[in-house]
């Protein structure tokens, strides 16, 4: 029912993890309990483990073929725009909001503010990203709490 999928969406939205790992769970729980949840989330790990152990075990037997090294290397820039893209996407939702419209009356100052400190530390102190991460959530918190006391 439409309401079982709500709960389903929900609950693997909140639980940590992939969604369709969660999903698979929830589903086997749903339909047979701790054996139907067991079954589903290996049936859902099961294939991408499988292609991720072939493609290994080919890269490993090829990997000093020059071919495989020039797709590599084709590949690379590749990546790293697809990672630069993401990271540009996140920072303007952070910054921006979940505004399709980038103007500077959508900015976020809080989250200005805790970028550009967290990147001050990060590249000046050299602290571990998860330290920057659960600092930033802090601050984060904080800054928003006094922030509801004043308004």
């Amino acid at each position: 029912t439409m309401s079982e999928f709500t709960d389903l969406i929900t609950i693997a939205e909140m639980t940590p993890g992939p969604i369709s790992i969660n999903s698979a769970t929830f589903v086997g729980t749903r339909l047979s309990g701790v054996g139907g949840a067991v079954i589903c989330t290996l049936g859902c790990i099961i294939p991408s483990f499988i292609i991720c152990l072939t493609l290994a075990h080919f890269y490993y037997k090829y990997r000093n073929f020059g071919g495989v090294q020039t797709v590599l290397a084709a590949l690379r820039p590749a990546v790293v725009a697809l990672i630069a893209s993401a990271g540009l996407s996140i920072l303007l939702l952070g910054i921006f909001g979940g505004e399709t419209a980038i103007s500077l009356g959508n900015i976020r100052p809080v989250e200005v503010v805790l970028f550009l400190g967290a990147l001050f530390i990060l590249r000046k102190y050299k602290t571990s990203a998860i330290s920057i991460i659960f600092g930033s959530g802090v601050v984060g918190t904080a800054a928003y709490a006094v922030l509801s006391l004043l308004a």
